[in-house]
Order: structure tokens, then sequence, then C-alpha cells
């Protein structure tokens, strides 16, 4: 059996710098188990399987498998694999949206090509669900991070599918210096449900990006994830929640990847009713599996 696959590096305008993602564009005659296997094959951080959409507002449904387990909602596999679609012309955009079906609904996705002809693919973060932290959970998050937290923000959990462990520190350069120690951050996720933690910092007002991003999620397999959608999502629905737009502003561009060598940027649009986060996509790979 021959399945059309792509490899798309998401987050990005330059090869090799964003966070790839594996989409195989026929995923209907795949067992579960098969998908799993694959996921744990590409060693990527998620692999995602095109279906035929069970709702008939979608245009198409996607299954997301990191390499050990599978996840609801993930935010650059949705726009990886939207963009893949696209570029192979299995899909095309109404008026400048397309609709993904997923296990945590219906997405909205928004495609807009700029004066240059460049395409970026903006998704809806679906509804984000916060909850406070008890000291207990705030001091081993501390104690496993190795750093002090920024004092007068305190960690929350936030679910918009992936289910994040959100903490801001002093600043970008703090971000940029984090040591976590990832198996007990590993151990912590396991025991809690956690996806996984995500760190951010602000830069100074001079610099390209508002703020740097970092995201771990050792439990699933990616110790640390180059440049995460749904963790920049909830970075901004933890903005919004902690009374910050209007300190950072409702239109800011995150920096995420430099700790490992990457160079990715997205863009995220905080409102009171939605939270788009955004970015370019390119394909690097291209063919067929065996399966």
């Amino acid at each position: 059996m021959r399945v059309a696959f792509k490899q798309v590096d998401v987050f990005t305008k330059t090869p090799f710098k964003g966070n790839p993602v594996a989409v195989i564009l026929e995923g209907d005659g795949l067992t579960t188990i098969q998908m799993q296997q694959i996921a744990n094959w590409t060693n990527l951080s998620e692999t995602t399987f095109v279906l035929t959409p069970s709702d008939a507002k979608a245009d198409y449904r996607v299954r997301i498998f990191t390499p050990n387990a599978e996840l609801p909602f993930a935010g650059h596999p949705t726009l990886g694999t939207a963009h893949a679609l696209l570029e192979a012309g299995i899909i095309h955009d109404r008026e400048g949206v397309v609709i993904q079906e997923c296990e945590a609904g219906l997405i909205k996705l928004t495609v807009t090509v700029d004066s240059e002809g460049e395409q970026s693919i903006a998704f809806d973060l679906p509804e984000p669900k916060l909850s406070q932290l008890t000291v207990s959970q705030h001091d081993e998050l501390e104690a496993i991070l190795g750093c002090p937290l920024k004092s007068d923000s305190k960690p929350m959990l936030v679910d918009v599918g992936a289910r994040w462990l959100v903490t801001q520190l002093s600043s970008a350069k703090d971000v940029l210096a984090a040591k976590p120690d990832l198996q007990r951050m590993k151990i912590q996720d396991s025991a809690h449900g956690y996806t996984g933690v995500v760190i951010f910092g602000e830069y100074e007002a001079d610099s390209i990006a508002s703020l740097e991003v970092r995201a771990f999620a050792p439990a699933h397999g990616v110790n640390e994830d180059p440049v995460c959608g749904s963790g920049n999502g909830a970075v901004a629905a933890y903005i919004r929640a902690t009374g910050q737009v209007e300190l950072l502003g409702k239109d800011l561009i995150a920096s995420q990847g430099a700790a490992i060598g990457r160079a990715g940027f997205l863009q995220l649009s905080i409102s009171d009713s939605v939270i788009q986060v955004g970015g370019n996509s390119l394909t690097c790979i291209q063919g067929t599996l065996t399966i």
C-alpha cells in the first residue's frame, strides 16, 4: 500500500528553521495502530493523517499523533496539514476560509496571501479552559524549571485540546536560559495528564519579536517542541486571562526555537471573542510512503 506524503516546515519562510510535521494525505485505509507506528517512526513532534470528514461543514478530517500518543488538537500540525492539502489541490479555501474537523471539534482556518504572493494560514484557537494551580503544583513546577517565575504572575493550566501548563518568566532572556529537569517534568505531566509545559517572557521594545516562547512535552516523547502552535495559543489565552493585553498588545509576534537552532515566528491575535495563531509554511519533502 502506498500513500501520498508531505513533510511541511511550519512557522517559517526558511527551510529547516521551523517545526516539521509529517502529513499523510490518504489516511482512510489505516488503522489506529498503523498511525501510531508511523508517527513513532517519523519521530517528529507530530504526524497527521487526513481522513474523509464526518461533518458536512468540514473540508477534511485529521487525526494527530505524537511519537507516543494521539492528541485531540495541535497547532502546527493543523497549519501544516492545511498547507499540504491546499498545495496539493485536494481542498480549496472558500473566501479565505477552510474548516478542519478533529477530535477537538471544527477548527476555522483563515488563508491570506500578501502582496508578494506569500501565503499565511491562521487557526482559531479552540475555546480555552483555564484553571489555577495549587500551591504544591506551583512549587513543583518552579522546581522543575529551575528558575524563578515572574513574581506577579501565577502559572495556569490552559486546556485548548492540548493541556499546557503555562508560566511567565521575567524576560525573554530568562526563557532562553532555562534548563528544566525534563525527567521530573515527564513524571509530573504523566501523573496529571498534562501535554507539557510552556514558558514565555517579553522582549525589549526594539526587538523583532514581542515574546520568546519554549514548549516542553517529554511525556509525549517531545523533550522540546521547536515551534508550537497550541502552546503559543495557550500563551495568548494566559495573557488575556491575566489582563495583560493592554500592556503587551493585541497583535504579537512570538519567537520560538532559538534554544535548539530553529527560528520560528508566529502571529498571535487576541480579542475578547477569539484568539488566532498563524504563520507561514513550506513543503520540504514530498513523495509516497509504503505501508
